[in-house]
């Protein structure tokens, strides 16, 4: 048992560390005497509980498996170095698979939460989640159709500048 309040101890005493780079939460804690942790974590409870029940838990899940993806993406392709960039591409094409397979996903229980525990397991940087199927799945699926798929993008491009050109030919024609 003293192992395991060790451990909550330290993990704490990290949390604590983490949040006190954010004003509001010091705040926040001095205003009140509760600790930062206490409200980090039982926001975090509530949310994790919001989604386990379903009440907004689509809105909750999509938030965290796209709003802060796409954030955090922004922020990743304004530093200098490439390697923050790979982890938040993968959340694109989790979306992306998502559209195919969330009809019939939906109606398994607990889908959101799920859903919600699978994106803190791809963003959470412990778990590396985002980097092992970027390297296992997602980069030689890539790599083995790039050729495929640029050349199917210049089909596509093509067609739909002809057809721009044909409506502007049209147009012009019909306006005289």
């Amino acid at each position: 048992m003293d192992n395991i309040q060790t451990k909550a101890r330290y993990y704490n005493a990290q949390l604590d560390k983490e949040l006190a780079q954010y004003p509001q939460l010091n705040r926040f804690q001095a205003a009140t005497g509760v600790p930062k942790t206490y409200l980090a974590l039982g926001t975090g409870a509530f949310v994790m509980l919001m989604i386990f029940f379903n009440f907004a838990g689509k809105l909750l899940s999509n938030v965290l498996g796209w709003v802060y993806p796409a954030y955090r993406s922004f922020k990743a392709l304004e530093t200098p170095g490439p390697e923050d960039d790979k982890q938040w591409t993968v959340f694109g094409f989790v979306s992306i698979l998502e559209s195919f397979t969330d009809i019939l996903l939906y109606w398994f229980p607990f889908y959101f939460f799920l859903k919600t525990v699978f994106f803190l397991w791809l963003m959470i940087p412990t778990f590396n989640g985002a980097a092992i199927i970027y390297a296992r799945v997602l980069r030689p699926f890539l790599i083995q159709h790039t050729g495929r798929i640029d050349g199917t993008l210049r089909d596509v491009r093509s067609k739909v500048s002809a057809v721009a050109t044909g409506l502007d030919g049209s147009s012009s024609a019909t306006a005289h």
